[in-house]
């Protein structure tokens, strides 16, 4: 069964300056598990077919016009029928003054009541992309994520491989650190993944034989991002003399992470190879892909060969 992460009613009002009309106990003890919202126009109408009580319920010009339209005795019903829901908040949009009954009514049914002075359509925009980040499914994975050259690049690979040695010297390089050791993944939309460290780790790396250090304290805050998104996986391990290592780059490899499809690598180390720099050519040469352009395939049309290209996919979900 899939985690349900939620966010507190205070969160989301200090985040998108929310004045708090009534709440029933402390919002930091209140919470929306839903990242999806609605406009309440036909349930104030007595349609409540598919209605998701859930989510978040915002009222602005239509909702108020058409409550005005309505004799008292009226109105206060259809609010009534829309607060016995037990939806976890009501937000009223560009300041409107609410109906004394609303108050009476949400203090009946404890649903807590807030105010933007946002129009609505920017209020929902803005409150559904922070709901996509706050309650987006999320994984932590062993590794180290960092933006190359504006790539999000994931360092992965087993203990004592030289994932933060490799990340120390990018840093040195002019490239930003997001996370060391523990990546938290989330799944910010169905093509998304955006990558963070967790709040008591963020911006320390640890280097064996010199212990930990902070980055940002270290380098300057010039050094350090808070998040990323996850644009390429490179896993590294010890070079395997056995082992055919891939040498042209026609094949493309892929890891599923939360049913997202991302490129990926894997890069043999031994002594002497640069692996900043050629982290920094795996970013820049993913971005080329993205753009249409592949080395490897023009290539092979300057030779006058053909060769089929195969996708090869690792579920990390699994």
């Amino acid at each position: 069964m899939a985690e349900i992460f939620t966010v507190s009613i205070a969160e989301i009002a200090e985040r998108l300056k929310l004045e708090m009309i009534y709440s029933p106990k402390d919002p930091a003890e209140l919470f929306v598990a839903d990242n999806d919202c609605n406009r309440p126009g036909l349930q104030l109408m007595g349609f409540y077919e598919y209605f998701n009580a859930e989510r978040t319920q915002i009222c602005g010009n239509m909702e108020f016009a058409y409550l005005a339209s309505l004799d008292e005795a009226i109105r206060a019903q259809r609010i009534e029928a829309l607060f016995a829901t037990k939806i976890p908040l009501f937000v009223v949009a560009r300041g409107h003054e609410l109906y004394p009954e609303m108050i009476d009514i949400a203090k009946k049914y404890e649903v807590p009541i807030a105010r933007t002075q946002e129009s609505t359509t920017a209020f929902i925009a803005a409150l559904i992309g922070f709901l996509n980040v706050k309650l987006a499914p999320r994984i932590t994975r062993h590794g180290v994520l960092i933006e190359i050259y504006g790539e999000g690049v994931l360092i992965v690979g087993e203990s004592g491989v030289g994932k933060s040695e490799t990340a120390i010297e990018l840093v040195k390089r002019g490239h930003r650190l997001v996370a060391d050791d523990a990546v938290e993944i989330r799944k910010t939309s169905s093509v998304t993944l955006v990558g963070s460290s967790p709040d008591n780790i963020r911006h320390f790396l640890e280097l064996r034989g010199i212990g930990i250090i902070n980055t940002r304290r270290l380098f300057g805050m010039g050094a350090v991002k808070v998040s990323e998104k996850i644009d390429l996986i490179i896993e590294l391990e010890p070079w395997d003399s056995n082992k055919i290592y891939d040498r042209m780059g026609v094949d493309n490899e892929y890891t599923t992470i939360l049913g997202v499809k991302i490129p990926s690598l894997t890069i043999p180390i031994k002594p002497g190879r640069n692996l900043a720099v050629i982290l920094e050519v795996a970013a820049m040469n993913n971005r080329q892909k993205k753009m249409g352009y592949n080395a490897a395939k023009e290539l092979l049309n300057n030779l006058g060969l053909e060769m089929d290209m195969k996708d090869t996919v690792k579920n990390w979900d699994i």
